[in-house]
């Protein structure tokens, strides 16, 4: 396991990010710093958020009580506290967001509010998947930093996160654009959504 608090290491970030080029092709940095922070955030946020529903107490978000199972690709994919959180989730989530993004920004000169907005839609996507959408707007408001106010939404009686972040991956590869990205007419995405979970 790699100590999360590599994540604020220009260097170490840069190599995983670079990583994160085989991947998706020579794209611009922002674009590489965007797509590879959309697969982090989730995976960052999850041990508080799955803690906090499964027990009512969150563990701590924060770097230093973090580690990160790496991929080759430079992807997270597992994160794991070592502790239960003493305090507001709100604050200390925020801290680690404001580290971790900050150090993106740095790295990759990608957008501070997009990725801000990409963490909204991480943590939304989480408690959706736990069935408690409820603690998302509240979390949200109390971590502050103007991340957007996360949204859902029914599509065919099934709820889906409305999203506010667009992941940049069609920019780096010859994909089309995601079925919930907002970069594309409302119409259209309720569309592709109503076909998909029809």
């Amino acid at each position: 396991m790699t100590p999360a608090e590599l994540i604020t290491d220009p260097d170490w970030l840069r190599t995983q990010i670079g990583l994160a080029a085989r991947r998706y092709g020579c794209a611009p940095a922002d674009v590489l710093g965007t797509v590879w922070w959309y697969s982090a955030s989730s995976v960052l946020v999850a041990p508080s958020l799955e803690s906090l529903v499964r027990t009512g107490r969150p563990l701590d978000p924060a770097l230093p009580a973090m580690t990160l199972d790496i991929l080759d690709d430079g992807r997270i994919a597992e994160a794991r506290s070592s502790r239960v959180l003493d305090g507001d989730l709100g604050p200390a989530m925020a801290a680690a967001l404001t580290a971790a993004i900050g150090s993106v920004v740095a790295v990759t000169g990608a957008h501070a509010r997009a990725l801000h907005a990409i963490a909204t839609d991480s943590i939304a996507n989480r408690l959706l998947w736990m069935d408690a959408t409820a603690l998302a707007g509240p979390l949200v408001e109390s971590i502050g930093l103007g991340m957007p106010r996360p949204r859902y939404l029914e599509v065919n009686g099934t709820p889906v996160v409305r999203r506010a972040s667009c992941c940049l991956i069609y920019q780096a590869t010859a994909q089309p654009k995601c079925l919930s990205c907002p970069r594309q007419p409302p119409a259209e995405r309720m569309a592709r959504l109503r076909a998909a979970l029809g």
